[in-house]
């Protein structure tokens, strides 16, 4: 696919970069970008040397939300906004692990690999959707985040009234859903909703040490396994199936290489060599959760 609103890179340690690229237009949301951005996360979730992916914007800022000229156009328009960002046609990442990831923006859970948002500057409306909806989240000191909606005459949109309850409790997720006031990267951080802050010129040397490690020191199936038993559990929330569960995880994992090396590596003091991950490992190789 030829890019023209995102792009995306590969280390040597298999750490993927895929940046939200309108910088003339704060890196502002379009359908076409969301049909990049399916496309470079279907892709990158299928190649074996891909062990985790930094998600973050061009320039100074993250994505100011969706672009003013296509909200403009739904304020004259007699179409349904369902029917308008219909992304049947596009790539559909993290599809066959739980059906209740099978749609807009959750799909993340899906993937295989584990998604780090590198919040670098403005983050607004659906640009917030995502970043809750990624696995790790950090910010720089002093960047805006905003869901917009409430004072654009909008409902809370893209599950945001569901997930965010759950990252940061009801008290601060009415707070932010029904004024949508901008809160600043330092009050995130208090309310539980980043990982870590860190000084703009700092934020990238952090979040790829973060994704380093999990690129090179940890096994790529238990992180797998480990993403989608969190998150099946999220849903059924009942601890007895959670831990029963993970036992009968855990037995598999046992019989496998990567416990073998883990273990060796541990008593050798050295850095274990898991094996690559498998180029879609759905649920008939890691065994699902619950």
């Amino acid at each position: 696919m030829e890019l023209k609103v995102t792009k995306y890179q590969i280390d040597d340690d298999g750490v993927a970069t895929v940046w939200f690229h309108r910088p003339g237009r704060g890196n502002s949301w379009t359908n076409l970008m969301n049909t990049e951005y399916r496309w470079i996360m279907d892709t990158l979730d299928r190649d074996p040397k891909v062990r985790v992916v930094v998600l973050t914007g061009t320039g100074d800022q993250f994505c100011v939300g969706a672009d003013t000229k296509a909200l403009n156009f739904y304020t004259t328009s007699d179409r349904e906004y369902a029917d308008t960002v219909d992304q049947s046609h596009a790539a559909q990442p993290g599809t066959g692990v739980n059906e209740e990831f099978e749609t807009d923006i959750i799909w993340h859970w899906g993937l295989r690999v584990p998604v780090i948002a590198a919040i670098n500057g403005a983050c607004a409306g659906i640009a917030a959707a995502i970043t809750a909806f990624c696995d790790l989240r950090y910010a720089a000191e002093g960047i805006k985040f905003t869901t917009s909606t409430p004072r654009l005459g909008l409902p809370a949109e893209y599950g945001l009234s569901w997930i965010l309850p759950r990252i940061i409790g009801t008290t601060h997720a009415a707070d932010i859903l029904f004024t949508g006031r901008v809160v600043y990267s330092e009050e995130l951080e208090r309310m539980g909703f980043l990982n870590g802050l860190h000084p703009k010129d700092a934020l990238m040397e952090e979040v790829y040490k973060v994704a380093r490690m999990i690129a090179t020191q940890v096994s790529p199936a238990s992180v797998t396994s480990a993403k989608r038993q969190m998150y099946a559990e999220l849903l059924h929330l009942h601890p007895r199936e959670a831990i029963d569960g993970s036992k009968a995880i855990i037995g598999h994992f046992m019989k496998q290489q990567d416990f073998q090396e883990g273990i060796a590596a541990y008593n050798e003091r050295r850095r274990p060599h898991f094996a690559d991950p498998t180029i879609d490992p759905r649920p008939d190789t890691v065994p699902a959760a619950g």
